[in-house]
Order: structure tokens, then sequence, then C-alpha cells
């Protein structure tokens, strides 16, 4: 194996954007993850599912209602007055995407939108989540800046960047004079996938109008995306953000257009130092596209 310590920072860039084409986003993740009980409690969760199909036809129109008649009485009393509740039934991806933009376009504000949210069961990321991680920060700003999804701690705080790529954040913002009080914060996908994955292009497609109604309430002047996932989610392409970071582009959300400039993830400087010259010399370009 090929220590890091024995390549040229040019050849440890190519290794980097080499790792990013194949699809890989991150070197280690931020807590251990049992994958063997994760996928029991899928296999579990799925079977639960295919199951209530079939008792349900088994039974009278009473007792699917929880509802029975008394013999004596004629009155109504629970069937299963501790029965837990019923699961949630996996509706069609397109469903779910057309509930989702309605329920974004009937926000008149980013309160409103946060309600929607809430109550959204079109996702299946919201199943294993502990916490929806809504945009966070002055809305007021003009400046939005965008991550891809929450990790182990905005999920279990509820705000995104928390933990050590919060820090790392606050270290990026501050060298050009902000903080995260100075801007928007928020994720293109608003609950955690398990084990920190990607989120899947259909996970994506069923978050895109609540982000994008995100951009057009809040109406920011500058954009800034942060990562691999966030940049091909904005510009719809495959290029890597090595290839992406540093260039202005129109993003286009909800008939609000606005430029954004992709740079460097958090967890990218995490796990390669040698990438914070890159995110330097991107948020320097921020830096004097805002004060323009």
């Amino acid at each position: 194996m090929i220590s890091a310590n024995d390549l040229s920072p040019s050849e440890l860039a190519a290794l980097l954007a080499f790792h990013a084409e194949a699809g890989v986003e991150w070197l280690l993740e931020d807590e251990p993850v049992d994958r063997l009980a994760e996928f029991e409690a899928m296999k579990a969760k799925r079977a639960d599912a295919r199951a209530a199909p079939q008792v349900r036809q088994a039974t009278s129109p009473e007792v699917q209602s929880g509802r029975v008649q008394t013999a004596t009485s004629g009155k109504s009393r629970d069937a299963f007055p501790n029965a837990p509740a019923t699961p949630t039934v996996a509706i069609p991806d397109e469903q779910a995407v057309s509930e989702a933009r309605f329920a974004a376009e009937s926000a008149r504000s980013l309160a409103e939108l946060r309600t929607a949210m809430e109550a959204f069961t079109g996702c299946n990321l919201k199943n294993s989540a502990r916490n929806l991680v809504f945009a966070d920060g002055n809305a007021a700003s003009g400046i939005m800046v965008v991550g891809p999804m929450p990790y182990a701690e905005d999920d279990r705080d509820g705000q995104p960047f928390a933990g050590r790529h919060g820090d790392m954040l606050e270290r990026m913002l501050s060298g050009i004079g902000l903080s995260r009080s100075d801007i928007l914060l928020t994720n293109v996908v608003p609950w955690r996938p398990p084990g920190n994955r990607v989120p899947s292009g259909r996970e994506a497609d069923i978050c895109r109008p609540f982000v994008e109604r995100q951009i057009a309430l809040a109406e920011p002047r500058h954009v800034l995306l942060l990562g691999n996932f966030t940049t091909r989610f904005f510009f719809g392409t495959n290029e890597t953000i090595h290839q992406t970071r540093g260039q202005w582009r129109e993003l286009s959300a909800g008939g609000h257009r606005v430029p954004a400039l992709a740079t460097l993830h958090p967890q990218d400087l995490i796990s390669a130092p040698v990438n914070k010259r890159f995110a330097w010399q991107d948020l320097l370009a921020f830096k004097a596209r805002i004060s323009g």
C-alpha cells in the first residue's frame, strides 16, 4: 500500500480526483455502524410490510378498524387498545415527487415549509432518521450555503453542520469574514441516510422540491455549494467537484436564478488536509463576488 506521505501534492490531488470520479465521497464515517444489525432490521421491516395486507384481508371490517360491537349493549369498543400504529406504507416514487412538489409550492414562508416537511411521509429516509434537519441561520442575509445531507451529529441535534463538520465550516467561513449567523445554511436532503451513505437518485428527486423552495423563499443573491453530490445535484453534471470547484454558474430554483460557486465539503478537508488550499482559493473567489 502506498502511503499518502510518499505522494506529491499533485499526485495526491489526482488520486483524490480518481476516487471522487469512482463515486467515493468519504474515506471514513463519523461513527461505527453495525451493518449486520442494520440489514436485519431492514429485513424485519420489509417482512412486516408484506404481512400487513394479508392480516387486513383475513379480518372483518370491524376488526380492521379496531372496533367491535358488544353482544349486549351494541356499543363499540376498542379491539386492540394497545396495538402499535399502522406502519407507513411506501408510495410510488412518482407520486412521492408530486406530493413533495405540492407541499413545497403550498408553503408561503420558510416556517410553513418546515411544517410541510415535518408532515411529509413520502421519503423513506424519514423512517430511519431521528430528526428533520431544516435550514438554519439568517434567511435575509442574501448568502446561502448548501451541503449534501445531514450526518450523525446533525441528525442527533436537528441542525445542519453540527459536530466536526460544523467546526470546519466555521473555520472556512471565518477566513472570509463570515459566520453561521451571517448566512442561511441547509442541505439538499433533510433526513440522514442510514450509515451516512450517499442519497439515491430517487431520494434526491423526492427532496428536490423542498430545497428548491427554500432557495425560492429565501431569495439569496449568492449560493455556495459544498461537495460532489451537491454540485452534481444543482449543476446537472457528472463532473467531479475537482472539475467544477471555483467556477461560477447560474442556479435556477422555483423561478429564482442566482449565481452559485462550488467548493469542497468540510469532510474533504478533514480527510485530506491538502484540499484546504483548493477550498481557500474558492472561498477567496466567493468573498470577492459577494463584496463586489
